[in-house]
């Protein structure tokens, strides 16, 4: 992470770290100790302190054991739930682009996002070019939708997706972000076929949590949460 001047510290402290744990330069477990980060960026413990806390309020670390702060490490449950909530999100978000009298100019919109996201992988190995086209296609679904509450709770997932994305192997994250994923999605819109949208949108995010959520039961994560409240 590169030096920071005086002038906005807090703020670029923040965007510095937040980009640190989303691109995976900071793992899901990893530990974030207050003096290693405030001498590698030249910042004051407090502003990296202020920062770590606006993390935490984004879902992004987490207070362990004797208060250590780490990176958020998603349980296959809450991976699952973050995609059963995102694709209540986003189907609300296709119900309403389709009923919209706008939905042409939304097609094209969406067209225009699948095309960045077919040019993302144009670069094999460009994980961070793929996750931004990627979550920029959804993000722009959810704008186009004209439902501000719907955009700013779609956009407090943005983080935990990140994290969940980057813990995973690097063929699941690619198999889970193509435009073949999403392509049919913007077909049904434009046919103006609710029902399709959202059979397709409900296939494309149960592929996701299946590949990304890993192979825990939830009989072993009742024995892991168990476990952590016995600590």
């Amino acid at each position: 992470m590169p030096n920071l001047d005086r002038s906005t510290l807090r703020e670029r402290a923040l965007v510095a770290l937040r980009a640190a744990i989303t691109t995976g330069q900071y793992r899901p477990g990893d530990h974030l100790g207050e003096v290693e980060i405030a001498s590698r960026m030249s910042v004051s413990r407090g502003t990296v302190r202020e920062a770590l806390r606006h993390l935490q309020q984004e879902g992004l670390v987490v207070a362990g054991a004797r208060g250590m702060l780490r990176v958020r490490a998603l349980s296959p449950r809450e991976v699952r739930e973050l995609f059963q909530v995102r694709e209540a999100l986003e189907g609300l978000a296709v119900a309403q682009v389709i009923a919209s009298p706008d939905r042409g100019a939304a097609v094209s919109a969406l067209r225009e996002a699948l095309q960045r996201l077919e040019k993302a992988f144009e670069s094999p190995g460009d994980l961070a070019a793929q996750m931004e086209a990627d979550l920029a296609f959804h993000l722009r679904l959810c704008e186009l939708s004209e439902n501000s509450m719907l955009v700013t709770t779609w956009r407090h997932l943005e983080g935990p997706t990140r994290v969940v994305v980057m813990s995973a192997a690097g063929e699941q994250r690619e198999l889970t972000m193509s435009a073949a994923h999403h392509a049919p999605i913007v077909d049904a819109i434009e046919r103006a076929d609710t029902e399709a949208a959202l059979a397709i949108l409900h296939a494309h995010m149960s592929s996701a949590m299946a590949r990304l959520q890993g192979p825990t039961t939830d009989g072993a994560e009742d024995a892991e949460d168990v476990d952590a409240a016995g600590r």
